[in-house]
């Protein structure tokens, strides 16, 4: 949908503030602050992929749940502790690594094996 009036998007106005950090502050600073601006675009960067393939994600995740049986989270970890996927956690595994995967690209995606960062 498009903003009324030319307004920018949420996520235009954190690659904006994100941009703002790393070219004009981090470089123009040293030290404390300079890492400070480094800090703060870093968490503006989470929160540009947060906006932007968070909801794909969050999408995926809970087809993935429902593949398990599970309405959410909760009551998928409630089985775990039971002990229901003690016999089938090779099945857990393969269904929730994509889950994993998507977190870290949206977290931090340096953490990510390199098998794992996309293509």
């Amino acid at each position: 949908m498009e903003p009324a009036h030319g307004i920018p998007t949420t996520a235009e106005l954190a690659e904006a503030v994100r941009e703002f950090l790393s070219e004009q502050v981090m470089p123009a600073t040293e030290g404390r602050l300079s890492f400070h601006a480094r800090v703060a675009a870093n968490v503006v960067a989470q929160i540009e992929r947060e906006l932007t393939l968070g909801p794909g994600f969050a999408a995926a995740h809970a087809t993935r749940l429902e593949q398990l049986g599970f309405a959410d989270d909760t009551e998928l970890c409630a089985a775990i502790r039971s002990g229901d996927f003690d016999s089938g956690l090779d099945e857990l595994l393969a269904t929730l690594r994509p889950s994993a995967i998507e977190r870290l690209l949206i977290c931090n995606p340096r953490h990510l094996l390199p098998e794992d960062r996309p293509t």
